[in-house]
């Protein structure tokens, strides 16, 4: 049976678990030990390690046939050093024959409400996607000397039951006026656990894939639908420079860059048939199964 790898031990390596146990033995990479029971009954071996400590990592070469790495960067510095551990570890032994990587499409900054395609030049605007664009680089530099089949997928906000913002609905946080307000993108949880196997499948060598649903709604019309669909209030409306006033600067800079990704490719190449189009759709689930 082929060898998977999963780095990043999250909700959405879970959702790949069931998947794909049928066709693949997984070992899940994780820090905390005591995760190690619940991944065993979930169907996966765990592997005790830390992308921050290299000499952990030793075991890891030769393991994988194949590996997702879900894992966020290390914040600080200007180079994502928790890729450069593993894919140190992964080259002392028989190389995986396909490596996905799951980016972010903060990568692209601010794009002024314009839609994007994957082959736009990464402009990042905050510590945080440069570090996603150095990882984007070394996995494509390592895969073109090693000869691995590597993809990408930029991902943007990623929502499910359990992921909706309604703790800041509640709050009352502010959302920006219609005519300032910023495009927002969108994936279900579950809709990018199906993506990331159909990028396994199908997926083009050293290519990168928009995992994003069919919705381009603006991010106060996505609070709004929220909030209509669980019976709270909307967010008040301000302008543009009021709102960034009186938010995070963490937040601010997910609702400061405005874009529209596009999933043509992702549909056409990999084939993608979405479980939840817009997130409409997925909220009328929700409200239906009391979710």
């Amino acid at each position: 049976m082929t060898n998977l790898l999963l780095v990043g031990s999250g909700d959405i390596a879970r959702r790949l678990v069931p998947l794909l146990c049928a066709h693949y033995r997984i070992c899940a990479l994780l820090r905390n030990p005591k995760k190690a029971a619940e991944w065993r009954a979930g169907g996966a071996i765990p592997l005790i390690a830390d992308l921050d400590d290299r000499r952990s990592l030793a075991r890891i070469g030769g393991l994988a046939d194949v590996v997702i790495h879900l894992a966020p960067p290390l914040a600080g510095g200007s180079r994502d050093t928790r890729i450069s551990h593993l894919l140190a570890a992964l080259s002392q032994g028989e190389l995986p024959q396909r490596f996905i990587y799951i980016s972010t499409s903060g990568v692209y900054g601010d794009c002024a409400g314009e839609e994007v395609h994957e082959t736009r030049r990464t402009t990042p605007h905050n510590a945080r996607a440069a570090l996603r664009v150095s990882a984007e680089q070394q996995v494509r530099n390592w895969a073109g000397r090693s000869g691995v089949h590597a993809c990408i997928l930029r991902v943007p906000g990623i929502y499910a039951s359990e992921r909706l913002p309604l703790e800041r609905l509640r709050s009352g946080a502010p959302a920006i006026i219609a005519a300032e307000d910023s495009y927002s993108n969108h994936i279900h949880a579950d809709d990018l656990a199906r993506i990331i196997v159909a990028a396994l499948r199908r997926g083009k060598s050293n290519r990168v894939y928009h995992a994003v649903d069919d919705d381009g709604m603006k991010m106060g019309d996505y609070f709004d639908l929220v909030a209509d669909a669980y019976g709270l209030p909307r967010p008040p409306r301000l302008a543009r420079d009021e709102v960034q006033r009186v938010v995070s600067a963490g937040m601010w800079s997910f609702m400061a860059e405005s874009r529209r990704l596009s999933d043509v490719r992702m549909k056409r190449e990999l084939q993608v048939r979405l479980l939840y189009p817009t997130v409409g759709d997925a909220l009328e689930k929700m409200k239906k199964f009391g979710t």
